[in-house]
């Protein structure tokens, strides 16, 4: 079992994993109303495993990166990732004959013209120090891209394999949480269905499989999928598919009834608790050993930063924006902070 104490508003909120056992020490807070729908400036509307992630990883990270929609910078690894994905998509375009490793490899360059082309300031990616472009920075990222798909190979034969779905978008509302209810979204790389009926989730990852005892994480996101696909089709899905081209490692895990509904009762309580931070502005940084990976120091008042001011009405005020990390009280009238809009 693994409870996560998130202090929200002065109060502790429990997160839980378990089916069975309740959290000490942790009360429950109040019914979530509007079910997450957009009731100001970048209020949240639904829940996706990033972003529920990021709230269990750090209260602030997530409003900065869902309500104040801060800029981040560009990712070699992330960006690597997003063009694979891509290739190992199109791919399965070819009839089965015709997928092999030569084939993926050369779709890699197109790939990456096409998402550069829609997204240009990943050219800054691969600049040298005199901030010119560097064609040896980029055909060695382009080399291990390749190396990556190539891998895949070892680990799937996709001559065999006919998906049923490619990057699919899957979004279900559980009742119950609040007038509108919970709205839960999310892209599955891959769903495969067997014959039987039987279903099989598949994510790719590009990096290298955890260690045992850090892969919760990772079967977070796939029980997320997990669970929607099953409220969508009505049909525990039955298996859940993790394959690591960074190390060559396939995970799988084969998902039951009960283990789906704490993972409901789990996003319930997470939601609960980003509707609470959201209406009282108070978001608290959760220091941890990835802070030294994150892109908002800056303005983050654990490395000695001031968040902007929050763009969302609190109680007590008629509209307009509070300052601090926690939001704070409503300043008076003609004192009033600048407002930043989402980026």
């Amino acid at each position: 079992m693994v409870c996560v104490r998130l202090s929200v508003a002065g109060r502790r909120v429990c997160v839980m994993d378990s089916a069975t056992e309740n959290c000490a020490g942790g009360a429950p807070g109040p019914a979530v109303g509007r079910g997450g729908r957009p009731a100001g400036p970048g209020r949240p509307a639904s829940l996706s495993p990033s972003r529920a992630a990021d709230f269990m990883q750090c209260p602030l990270l997530y409003r900065f990166r869902v309500i104040d929609r801060l800029p981040e910078k560009p990712s070699a690894a992330a960006t690597r990732g997003t063009v694979v994905h891509a290739v190992l998509e199109r791919l399965f375009d070819a009839p089965a004959a015709d997928r092999t490793a030569v084939r993926a490899r050369g779709l890699v360059p197109g790939e990456w013209e096409k998402l550069l082309a829609s997204r240009p300031e990943l050219a800054q990616l691969f600049q040298g120090e005199d901030g010119a472009q560097d064609p040896a920075l980029l055909a060695t990222w382009l080399g291990e891209a390749e190396r990556l798909v190539e891998r895949w190979f070892s680990l799937e034969d996709p001559t065999r394999l006919e998906p049923a779905e490619r990057e699919l978008f899957v979004e279900t509302v559980l009742e119950d949480a609040g007038a509108s209810g919970l709205t839960l979204r999310g892209i599955v790389d891959r769903v495969d269905v067997a014959p039987t009926g039987d279903v099989r989730i598949v994510d790719y990852k590009t990096g290298k499989a955890p260690a045992p005892r850090y892969r919760e994480g990772a079967l977070f996101q796939m029980m997320f999928y997990a669970l929607v696909i099953w409220r969508l089709r009505g049909r525990v899905p039955r298996r859940l598919q993790l394959v690591y081209l960074g190390s060559g490692d396939v995970l799988t895990y084969d998902p039951v009834e009960a283990e789906l509904l704490a993972v409901e009762r789990k996003l319930r309580a997470l939601w609960e608790a980003i509707s609470l931070a959201t209406d009282t502005g108070d978001w608290r940084p959760r220091p941890t050993k990835l802070c030294g990976w994150c892109d908002h120091q800056a303005v983050c008042p654990e490395f000695g930063g001031t968040p902007p001011p929050y763009p969302l009405p609190l109680p007590g005020q008629r509209g307009g924006p509070s300052g601090g990390a926690s939001g704070g009280p409503a300043v008076p009238a003609g004192e009033e902070q600048g407002r930043m809009d989402p980026v």
